[in-house]
């Protein structure tokens, strides 16, 4: 057996352990990592330690723990309110807001991650509060984010219009970026569909201030719906305990308007200056922890380790497959294949499977190259194929080992976090399959 298939069996060997029992799959990668990368790779620690994402996991690490600050603080209880009442309270349209800001972002040069990762916590935050199924939320976040993914200036769309511009290849950028937008609003629209969107018309708010008074009165009927002058005293103390709360969350403090901008210089950090989401982020909390302390001591706690370990060992050892040849082995043996359409299907799995588990622009930046030879036979269109393997590549991005669904799943509040990882998880290994399939069929088969 050679050693690029037994990398591939110890990788499918973790999801079985990983998904049947009680054990971080990160945990196993990290231990995977150590025992191919050694035995099969020849890596030395060094070797395996240069797979390790310390770029991933200070993004991880420095976003929750800014976004744990800013919710022990009530910013994002606050932002909640605010984002209500900017869709006037109509909270089927809060999934669409989210879409849309990260299909913005991306659009205009934000890298994806990036967008996500300062979206995703907005977005959870909403969903917990307003009872939106996470998993809606969180993949219109992501789709959102690779909707606007492969515009002309956006960093995708630069990446695979520079290959193949450098390559000699004609390129329609334009039908790059329209394929990944119909692609990726059509999933949204069957996942608003399907997750219980279409429900949430039926719980439009009006404005805050109506569902603040519609909660008192519940509370003062179920009070006094037990009788008596006791009844009576005790309407007030639970309209107190409703409103106050509310009234609070309205109001801007001083660590609140410190929060908001660093809001802001997040933003702007990342999409003016280009700087790294993950450092600045953290940079951002530690300045509020060292005015506020009493905000940042629970704020730690609230940092997602699980998540980090779990993400973090999946692509190390992901790296060590890349380094060993596993990805390019893949890609050799599909191109040889003599029949071009089942080829360019397998180059679109391959592109699926493989950024499910790492980077999207790197993948499309690696595949791309390795299809050329395949692609310069002229028996497959060039624009559809690229297209294809393109969104593919990036769809799949809502899996849980994904940078843009890891932030997601990291940025959930109120939620079982073990449960909301095998929902994205199904739900990405769904799209894995089918995306490429329907992308080949509607892209590739006709010769586009």
């Amino acid at each position: 057996m050679s050693a690029e298939l037994l990398s591939i069996l110890v990788l499918a060997v973790l999801f079985v352990v990983g998904t049947t029992r009680s054990v971080n799959m990160g945990a196993l990668a990290f231990a995977a990592a150590f025992g191919v990368g050694t035995l099969a790779a020849g890596l030395d620690a060094d070797g395996i330690f240069a797979g390790f994402p310390g770029d991933l996991f200070v993004v991880l690490v420095g976003v929750t723990y800014f976004f744990a600050i800013a919710r022990a603080n009530g910013t994002t209880d606050w932002l909640v309110h605010a984002g209500i009442r900017l869709v006037r309270g109509r909270i089927a349209l809060i999934p669409w807001v989210m879409f849309t800001v990260t299909g913005v972002l991306t659009a205009i040069g934000a890298v994806s991650p990036a967008a996500v990762a300062i979206v995703a916590p907005l977005a959870m935050g909403f969903a917990a509060r307003y009872g939106i199924k996470p998993l809606l939320m969180g993949a219109l976040v992501v789709h959102g984010a690779q909707a606007g993914g492969f515009s002309p200036i956006s960093i995708y769309g630069s990446t695979v219009n520079g290959i193949l511009e450098r390559e000699g290849l004609p390129g329609s950028p334009i039908a790059l970026f329209l394929a990944s937008l119909f692609a990726n609003l059509a999933i949204a629209a069957l996942l608003f569909v399907a997750l219980g969107g279409l429900r949430l018309r039926g719980r439009d708010l009006g404005d805050l201030g109506d569902e603040e008074a519609k909660e008192a009165k519940e509370a003062k009927e179920a009070k006094e719906g037990g009788g008596g002058s006791g009844g009576t005293g005790g309407t007030v103390t639970g309209t107190r305990a409703r409103t106050t709360p509310d009234a609070d969350l309205l109001r801007l403090t001083p660590a609140r308007i410190a929060t908001l901008v660093g809001l802001v210089a997040l933003v702007v950090a990342v999409l003016v200056f280009d700087l790294d989401a993950g450092l600045t982020a953290i940079t951002l909390a530690v300045l509020l922890a060292v005015v506020w302390p009493e905000d940042s001591k629970a704020a730690v706690a609230h940092i997602t380790w699980p998540t980090v370990l779990l993400i973090c060992g999946m692509l190390t050892y992901v790296a060590v497959l890349q380094e060993m040849g596993t990805i390019d082995w893949a890609g050799e043996h599909v191109g040889s294949i003599g029949i071009p359409l089942l080829a360019a299907l397998l180059f679109c799995y391959i592109g699926a499977v493989v950024s499910a588990f790492a980077s999207s622009v790197g993948i499309i930046g690696a595949l791309i190259p390795l299809a050329v030879p395949f692609l310069e036979q002229g028996e497959i269109g060039v624009v559809g194929m690229v297209a294809a393997l393109s969104v593919s590549a990036t769809v799949v991005d809502v899996s849980p080992f994904s940078t843009n669904g890891a932030l997601v799943l990291a940025a959930a509040e109120d939620t079982d976090r073990e449960r909301f990882f095998r929902q994205l998880m199904l739900y990405g290994g769904a799209i894995t399959l089918l995306a490429p399939l329907v992308l080949w069929l509607a892209l590739v088969v006709p010769g586009l």
